[in-house]
């Protein structure tokens, strides 16, 4: 999603276009099931993967050159580095959890969301015009949560959920903002200085 503002803006700089609708799509209920090779000739011992937290089939120079952590490996990286406590993490995601259904309970969040019906083979569409989080918890549960690793203190609880998202965002030149009489929520710069 960054990416695509960034080409949106350079494409305006550019003068290439005035208007851009620039966004991205996150879905990680749709990660795939992978499956690997035979280990023997006409194998009859099938494996099934998940892929949605995490990589498979790494060829060992990715592993050397780059690092392949999933996102609560890094989460564990982090946490550990900077000595995040695990009350400390729990505390965040509670926080965070209220906040964001009282954001919700408000219509705060409302302005953001653009309605999407999913028609269904019988019925109605379901129209999903709210996030799928937050959760309902407590300090309390998240506490009894299992980590995710040896040793750890990432949870399912105060780390990132799995869900699916997209966004977008309407980048414009100068002229269309007068042109349409837009209202800028913000400016995109370069960060380059010149001297």
């Amino acid at each position: 999603g960054l990416d695509a503002v960034l080409y949106a803006a350079r494409a305006i700089r550019c003068g290439d276009a005035d208007l851009v609708v620039a966004g991205g799509v996150e879905s990680m209920t749709r990660a795939p099931y992978v499956m690997p090779k035979a280990g023997s000739a006409w194998g009859r011992a099938p494996e099934v993967h998940d892929t949605t937290i995490g990589w498979r089939f790494v060829n060992p120079r990715m592993v050397d050159q780059f690092g392949v952590d999933s996102m609560p490996q890094t989460a564990q990286n982090v946490a550990d580095e900077w000595g995040v406590a695990r009350e400390d993490q729990d505390a965040f995601a509670f926080r965070s959890q209220e906040r964001t259904a009282a954001a919700i309970a408000s219509g705060r969040l409302a302005r953001e969301i653009a309605p999407v019906e999913v028609p269904q083979r019988r019925g109605d569409p379901v129209v999903v015009d709210t996030d799928e989080h937050p959760r309902a918890t407590s300090l309390e549960k998240l506490a009894a949560l299992r980590s995710l690793f040896p040793n750890g203190s990432i949870t399912a609880g105060n780390s990132s959920g799995v869900n699916d998202g997209a966004a977008a965002l309407l980048i414009a030149s100068e002229r269309a903002v007068e042109e349409h009489a837009l209202t800028p929520l913000a400016r995109v710069t370069t960060g380059l200085s010149v001297g």
